[in-house]
């Protein structure tokens, strides 16, 4: 029986260390900070940790409908959306996720950029 990639790294648990440590790295720079001002960063954890777990074949769903109507006020630029890329990337690197399945996941989140994105 084939196991998904969720399944492989430890479910929820495991996609939820590496979403937390990737919060760290996104509260540090200073270009992506500010759109997190005011936000409860326990209940935004939970979110992408739901949504890191769809795209690597978890049982969450969200469509980009979804994402895009909770980002069409933040103004996020092409810039910023990249380097969140980068962070997530470097975030599943350092918790050992194999370069095949990074590669996935950054190709996941890549094409969703056009519901995201809204300042070109």
């Amino acid at each position: 029986m084939r196991t998904t990639m969720f399944e492989r790294y430890g479910g929820f648990s495991k996609v939820r260390g590496i979403v937390s440590d990737f919060y760290d790295k996104v509260l540090d720079s200073p270009s992506l900070a500010k759109y997190f001002t005011g936000i409860d960063m326990r209940r935004m954890i939970d979110h992408q940790t739901k949504f890191v777990s769809q795209m690597m074949g978890g049982p969450a769903s969200y469509t980009n409908e979804q994402l895009a109507r909770v980002h069409a006020n933040l103004s996020i630029d092409a810039r910023s959306y990249g380097e969140v890329v980068d962070l997530l990337t470097e975030s599943l690197e350092d918790h050992g996720v194999e370069a095949a399945d990074v590669a996935v996941i950054r190709d996941d989140v890549m094409s969703r950029k056009v519901h995201i994105v809204t300042i070109r």
